[in-house]
């Protein structure tokens, strides 16, 4: 987080009062209530509501002016640094700080409440839940599919535990109930709201459910048939090539693929690749002398 001084727009000499007028500005301003959909302003908000929560403590105040934590609230490693007294006059109130940062939210919807004429909602509006906060994790190609447990960070910097499903797909946003900010104004807490993003692979693709994959086999596989191992997201297998295999058949592992909504899993689709070894002697010469059947057109074989 940026300086508190700055997000906030008060000089460093200011006092309790000015710090509080310009958090109620700001408040006003960029709540989710006034401004719904407007994330630029919801993480404003946020940022604002935690440099009002550091500068309105007269002791967190004073460790932050004087280098002993960081815009966080986060201690930071001791160093050399010249003393100043514990805070400016009158920054102190009631036992060293402000009131209760939900007594000023209470204050500033009773005031709007008034002002639009809808003071019998002003009751309910305090049961509010807090604002959402948003994260964003990246997992590994194999974790989208089976699911895993990570921890990810929240705006803030506040790490939690979360559980990936099974299936996850790119972009899919995962919600976890009460595990937002707290409510300013007595509710329950907002939710978090995760970006998942999948990591790219060198050999597996999605497609809906089914996994994709190319795998290179040899002529004499693609003439003659044969046990290949391939590899899928549960580990590697065995499966049988069929004599006389082309390039582009495919291949299905049934169950191999991701989980979709109802549990299920897909299938892994193998595409075939006869992979030719380059410069090499006795196949150069085998193709040389090999005469194709009478009839046979590759071309017209794929509809060429």
């Amino acid at each position: 987080m940026r300086d508190p001084y700055t997000i906030l727009g008060v000089p460093r000499s200011a006092s309790a009062d000015e710090i509080r007028r310009a958090y109620r500005k700001l408040a006003k301003e960029l709540h989710p209530d006034a401004r719904p959909g407007d994330a630029t302003a919801e993480d404003r908000f946020k940022q604002v509501t935690q440099a009002f929560k550091l500068l309105s403590n007269a002791e967190t105040r004073a460790k932050f002016d004087r280098g002993e934590i960081d815009a966080e609230g986060r201690e930071r490693a001791p160093f050399h640094y010249r003393s100043h007294p514990d805070a400016p006059p009158g920054q102190r109130g009631p036992a060293g700080r402000f009131e209760d940062i939900s007594d000023l939210f209470s204050d500033l919807f009773a005031e709007r409440a008034r002002a639009s004429g809808q003071g019998a909602g002003a009751g309910a509006r305090r049961n509010a839940p807090g604002p959402d906060m948003r994260g964003d994790i990246v997992v590994s190609f194999e974790e989208s599919v089976l699911g895993a447990r990570k921890r990810v960070s929240l705006q803030g910097a506040r790490a939690i535990e979360i559980v990936v499903p099974a299936g996850v797909e790119d972009g899919q946003v995962l919600r976890l109930r009460g595990q937002g900010a707290p409510s300013p104004y007595g509710g329950p807490s907002g939710d978090a709201l995760i970006t998942v993003r999948i990591a790219p692979h060198a050999l597996f693709q999605r497609d809906g459910r089914d996994i994709r994959i190319d795998l290179p086999i040899s002529l004499k596989e693609a003439v003659l048939g044969g046990v290949v191992r391939a590899p899928t997201v549960d580990g590697v297998v065995e499966v049988r090539v069929p004599a006389g295999s082309t390039s582009g058949a495919l291949l299905r592992l049934r169950g191999k693929g991701a989980s979709g909504p109802d549990g299920k899993r897909g299938d892994q689709i193998i595409r075939l690749i006869i992979d030719v070894p380059p410069g090499d002697p006795a196949l150069e010469s085998f193709v040389e002398t090999w005469t194709p059947p009478a009839g046979y057109d590759p071309r017209r074989r794929r509809g060429g």
